[in-house]
């Protein structure tokens, strides 16, 4: 299982970010896939997830209204699109595959870095 997560850089507050999440080495559509994200010093968090088959999402408190997850199941490929970005997002976010019954985390991407600063 590989997940390659890209598409984090540096950003103004209020800025906007598309991050991608490349996945090989399963049947990509017959999973849940999530997006977590990691502050310095903290515990991962759980940003967003899509649920395989319905594509049914479910987004942190903090997310809804400014952060969009999707996927492709054809091209194996998560989205998560970040607008209106305020400092307090900075952090390393992680692709996740989820076990579809449970919604343990299974295996994880190595993350892609946002930082927002002015």
């Amino acid at each position: 299982v590989h997940l390659v997560e890209s598409g984090g850089d540096v950003v103004q507050p209020g800025g906007s970010l598309r991050l991608t999440c490349a996945a090989s080495g399963f049947t990509f559509g017959d999973f849940d896939m999530d997006w977590f994200r990691q502050a310095p010093g903290k515990e991962p968090e759980l940003v967003s997830a899509i649920e395989a088959g319905t594509g049914n999402v479910c987004y942190a408190p903090f997310a809804n209204g400014r952060f969009t997850i999707s996927k492709d199941d054809a091209k194996s490929t998560l989205y998560l699109e970040l607008n209106n970005l305020k400092p307090e997002d900075t952090g390393q976010y992680l692709c996740v595959r989820a076990n579809t019954t449970d919604g343990v985390p299974l295996s994880w991407g190595q993350g892609t870095q946002v930082t927002v600063s002015s």
